[in-house]
């Protein structure tokens, strides 16, 4: 049973960095890719930052490059998303998931199999 839990969330500053970590069980996910996404009150999930399966190649959100990086530790079944210059705007719950059917990058949430249960990130003004 594949089981994804995030830790690291919480309230910051605006300005301040936060690493988010997945951890991932159930199964090996080195090949897969696996991605981050957030969901505001009021507003539909989006994709935030992946890595790919293969090559471990990272992809971020045109709305987030420069900020955002996701990173992966393969033998330790783990992946993190560093945020660095949080803004308010950064507020929501923030979901890591794995896509056991692809390897590359990929952005649509239609196309990942198993999600967290989500960690809060609350940026204040």
């Amino acid at each position: 049973q594949v089981q994804l839990v995030e830790s690291g969330g919480g309230l910051v500053q605006a300005g301040d960095s936060l690493r988010l970590s997945c951890a991932a069980s159930g199964g090996t996910f080195s090949v897969n890719t696996m991605g981050w996404f957030r969901q505001a009150p009021g507003k539909e999930r989006e994709f935030v930052a992946g890595i790919s399966g293969i090559g471990g190649v990272t992809f971020t959100a045109d709305s987030e490059k420069g900020r955002f990086t996701a990173s992966r530790d393969n033998p330790k079944n783990t992946v993190y998303l560093q945020m660095n210059s949080l803004k308010p705007e950064d507020t929501a719950i923030y979901y890591c998931a794995v896509a056991r059917r692809y390897s590359g990058m990929v952005r649509r949430s239609r196309d990942y199999d198993y999600w967290g249960q989500g960690t809060q990130v609350t940026v204040s003004s």
